[in-house]
């Protein structure tokens, strides 16, 4: 499978952060992009060069009208922690799959996902899609992402990073995790598209192992000031997500943060020891390029001085 050769991609969740960036990555690489949304035309985020095929993943025939004359497939699902509305997704994704003679399908979990049942939604959904997806034979290729660091890019930790030097998350201090950007994440799963004989395979994709202490390190290295890494707790950070969210989809966001807090997998986000690098042939870029990266300007408390209009 050669990725020289233009694809015919449906890509489930592009109107998200995660979906939206692997799909502004397979347009940037020449390769024909379909997804589904329920959003009117006017209400669409900005990506160039997609398709957007009006509909619902609950809709089998919606669904199989976005598979329609497409070759492979990228799915991530909604924010969505009921099983049920998860496994009818996933079936649906299957049928219509198998129904396009999709030649490979690349199932992003959204997170890691524990060995045995645990009672979190947040795992358990992504388990029942990816089995779903597994069972109904089409060519899956799962990848597994820790935590994204464009999660440290808003509004919630942006203006504390730059003006107190503070970096609050809620996970453990101490948890060693893979941190990776969106856009590592979409050429891991580019290349989950294109290599050859990956089908069955499950990646723990990621970066370099970082405690909390070695990610403010990174990040002084990256914003050339002290910053100092602040263990955010859970129910916190769940009260804060449920005013963007709503109760119910933060309590599921949260759950993973809650699991991490118990200490009962610690290694559950660290890195996989590069076999996914390897397989995959993609290397998450160092956090501390990644921070270098990013317009911290615009949460500095001084951004009025230092860019007076919106032209300056």
């Amino acid at each position: 499978m050669s990725s020289q050769i233009p694809m015919r991609v449906a890509v489930v969740g592009a109107t998200g952060f995660q979906g939206g960036a692997i799909a502004r990555l397979l347009v940037e690489r020449h390769h024909r992009v379909r997804t589904l949304t329920r959003r009117p035309a006017g209400d669409r985020p900005p990506l160039p060069g997609a398709f957007f095929v009006a509909g619902d993943l609950a809709r089998p025939a919606d669904v199989r009208r976005l598979f329609e004359g497409t070759t492979h497939a990228v799915v991530t699902m909604p924010l969505v922690y009921d099983e049920e509305r998860i496994r009818r997704y996933a079936r649906n994704v299957a049928h219509a799959a198998l129904a396009a003679g999709t030649v490979r399908l690349v199932f992003n979990a959204n997170t890691r996902v524990p060995q045995g049942p645990d009672g979190v939604a947040a795992f358990e959904t992504r388990r029942i899609a990816e089995q779903e997806l597994r069972d109904s034979g089409v060519p899956l290729v799962v990848v597994r992402p820790p935590v994204y660091l464009d999660n440290l890019f808003s509004p919630w930790n942006g203006p504390a990073l730059v003006n107190e030097g503070i970096l609050a998350y809620p996970l453990p201090a101490t948890t060693p995790t893979a941190w990776m950007s969106h856009r590592d994440l979409a050429e891991a799963v580019h290349q989950a598209l294109t290599v050859g004989g990956l089908e069955g395979r499950t990646f723990d994709i990621g970066g370099r192992s970082l405690t909390g202490d070695e990610l403010a390190e990174a990040f002084s290295r990256g914003l050339g000031r002290t910053v100092r890494y602040l263990q955010l707790p859970p129910e916190a950070f769940e009260r804060g997500l449920a005013q963007l969210l709503g109760p119910e989809t933060a309590a599921g966001v949260a759950g993973i943060y809650h699991y991490m807090a118990t200490g009962a997998d610690p290694l559950l986000l660290a890195a996989d020891d590069g076999v996914a690098a390897e397989v995959l042939r993609v290397r998450p870029a160092p956090v501390e390029e990644w921070v270098t990266r990013q317009p911290w300007q615009m949460w500095s408390g001084d951004a009025e001085e230092q860019s007076p209009s919106p032209q300056g």
